[in-house]
């Protein structure tokens, strides 16, 4: 290689995640499905009238008995309550729960999820989204893993449906980073409790484990409270089993421009800050490090705007087009975004950004504001 191209060799380095990030093992599929102990799905739901019923009319397919579905409404001002209300008049299993007011010192999901706890008659417990679609075998092939691996906590990565333009530039910038940084395989082997993580679009618990990791009361200060919740476990040396579900369950987390905004601010400085419960340098370098990692992207296009470099930089700037355009194959995105890629970085450093700035004294998220002195809206 010329020496005039060497600058762009850090741009090939990141196709050696790409190892990582395609093996799809372990496969809940692969579990042979369990029935029979009583199970409670319970599905926290502030202002969720839009997605809401999708997940309530694939839950009424699903084959798992016997299951309770308790829909926790945590006082939305939509028509939430109307829709679960129309699914429960017809489906004997589902219930609707009134959410009392949000106490001082929690976030609105884990309080949501508590009360839904509170409620449940079985023994064991599913938390999901309400944006959330499953398969008839998921919580039967859920229950095989959760006997088969002994584990306490049972937590899936699901199929990420991505519609829109800004879905598709954003998206697949988010998952690759959280895919290398937590892995499945690497979670079920991990030994500290920086390497493991739960997705709060579905967890599965038995009733006693989830009692004495403390529940949800444990996490009732946090925003990330799946990642919180799986740390909690993992401290009372409790079993995490994390595995692919793509075939068995989907989700589509924002549907707009501002969704995404809205829902990364929230999550992405106070979960990273998470992420490291026990190294305070690295949680205070979390800004700088996903700055960076932008920044990296968005170098080779500068740097081939300003006409420097030239060679190295188109080269640098062809390596991030494919590298990109094979994560969004991967996602079942067109891989024609990938081409999008520099303004995919942009938002996410500008999102970075504006979450670090608001850190906790300020968080949003479905009409409700957070700030640091516990007032709240909505």
């Amino acid at each position: 290689m010329s020496a005039g191209l060497l600058p762009a060799v850090p741009w090939a380095l990141p196709f050696l995640a790409l190892f990582r990030l395609g093996r799809r093992e372990p496969r809940l599929l692969q579990y042979a499905p369990r029935r029979g102990r009583p199970l409670s799905l319970i599905i926290p739901a502030r202002n969720e009238a839009a997605t809401i019923g999708t997940l309530l009319a694939s839950l009424g397919r699903s084959d798992y008995t016997p299951l309770e579905i308790l829909v926790v409404d945590d006082r939305s001002t939509d028509a939430t309550a109307s829709v679960v209300a129309r699914f429960a008049a017809t489906d004997p299993r589902i219930r609707l729960i009134h959410g009392d007011p949000l106490p001082d010192g929690w976030y609105g999901k884990p309080w949501a999820c508590l009360q839904g706890a509170r409620a449940a008659t079985g023994d064991l417990l599913v938390f999901t989204d309400a944006d959330t679609r499953h398969e008839p075998a998921l919580l039967a092939c859920a229950a095989g893993a959760l006997e088969v691996e002994r584990a306490d906590l049972v937590t899936v990565a699901p199929r990420q449906l991505t519609l829109t333009f800004w879905e598709r530039i954003i998206m697949p910038q988010v998952w690759a980073l959280l895919g290398a940084r937590y892995h499945p395989r690497a979670v079920n082997r991990a030994t500290r409790a920086r390497d493991v993580i739960a997705n709060g679009q579905f967890i599965l618990v038995t009733r006693d484990a989830y009692e004495r990791a403390g529940g949800h009361a444990a996490v009732r200060g946090e925003v990330a409270e799946d990642l919180a919740l799986a740390q909690t476990f993992f401290g009372k040396r409790m079993k995490l089993f994390f595995a692919f579900a793509e075939s068995l369950m989907e989700t589509r987390m924002y549907q707009s421009l501002p969704q995404l905004i809205e829902g990364w601010s929230k999550n992405v400085y106070l979960g990273g800050r998470r992420s490291f419960p026990h190294e305070p340098v690295r949680r205070a370098l979390v800004p700088v490090m996903l700055a960076l990692a932008m920044l990296f992207w968005l170098l080779p296009l500068a740097a081939l705007l300003a006409g420097l470099l030239p060679a190295a930089a188109a080269i640098a700037v062809g390596l991030s087009v494919l590298f990109w355009a094979t994560i969004c194959y991967g996602m079942g995105v067109p891989p024609i975004y990938g081409l999008g890629y520099p303004l995919g970085a942009a938002m996410l450093l500008y999102i970075v950004m504006r979450s670090t700035w608001r850190g906790a004294g300020r968080v949003e998220w479905r009409g409700r504001v957070y700030t640091a002195r516990g007032a709240r809206s909505g």
